[in-house]
């Protein structure tokens, strides 16, 4: 087992950079060596896959990925953190084999290194439009575990008649299944967070559709989330036309126009985007 970073490493780093940790970036820095080794664990990495990490921090979660054996990309968007970050883990592990891109994970479309798994602690103002951009634009990704905010890691996994079932449930499931895998307590943070987190794992499967039909069918889950408290045929109107347009579309799909969003899987959504 190669050297994790604790309490006392994480906040020497921290001094060393001059960083206090902002919630504008949603900076919480782990600093529990074995909820490392959980995180790891759980997302069930191996030496063969290619990993891909976003929002490294001080590189708590890296040394334990890294430690594995496995190559890992690590995509930092603090020019301060991605100088550092090779540095640190260089000392603790010589033999590590990182990669460290200095950017903003919501604008990366290219790698050095075709990612086969993610495996993050994602900054939770971001963390929905991260995971929904890496897997439109790295089809290479087969699965992968990430640590969000509880709701939002709750609303990932849901399925369709959920309470919190809605859009980000929806998007996700285009890309295959998912599902939560254990709570994180805050006190494993610096600084501690005034919400909950858990892990969320994902399998990619085959995506049920064309890029068009993809972008056609997001358009309209974003229409009936925006109103879900409105029948879809209503809902469904602002992108499709009208109210009998939409009514008509609906039904060709083999659905209920009076029946709501969060009832309708991605394949109904898609149903309804094929009928035009």
């Amino acid at each position: 087992m190669g050297a994790l970073l604790g309490p006392a490493e994480i906040r020497d780093l921290a001094d060393l950079l001059g960083i206090q940790p902002t919630k504008k970036l949603g900076q919480n820095f782990v600093i529990d060596g074995n909820t490392v080794r959980k995180i790891v664990q759980t997302a069930g990495v191996t030496a063969d896959d290619r990993v891909l990490e976003v929002g490294p921090g001080l590189g708590s979660l890296t040394l334990g990925l890294t430690e594995l054996g496995a190559p890992v990309t690590a995509i930092e968007i603090d020019k301060r953190l991605a100088e550092q970050l090779p540095l640190t883990v260089r000392e603790l592990q010589p033999d590590a084999r990182l990669e460290v891109v200095t950017a903003d994970a919501l604008r990366v479309t290219e790698l050095p290194t075709e990612p086969t798994a993610l495996v993050a602690n994602l900054p939770y103002n971001v963390s929905v439009p991260v995971l929904l951009h890496l897997l439109e634009h790295f089809p290479s990704l087969r699965s992968g575990l990430v640590m969000v905010q509880a709701e939002v890691g709750h609303r990932l996994a849901a399925a369709p008649g959920s309470k919190v079932y809605g859009a980000p449930s929806v998007k996700a499931a285009w890309y295959g299944s998912w599902r939560t895998a254990g709570n994180v307590s805050r006190q494993v943070f610096w600084p501690v967070p005034n919400v909950d987190s858990v892990l969320v794992g994902f399998r990619r499967e085959e995506q049920p559709g064309t890029e068009a039909e993809r972008v056609a069918t997001f358009e309209l889950v974003d229409a009936a989330f925006q109103q879900r408290r409105k029948m879809l045929r209503q809902a469904l109107s602002t992108v499709l036309g009208d109210s009998a347009t939409a009514s008509a579309r609906i039904a060709a799909a083999g659905l209920d126009p009076t029946s709501r969003g969060e009832q309708l899987t991605v394949a109904d959504f898609l149903a309804i985007a094929g009928t035009a």
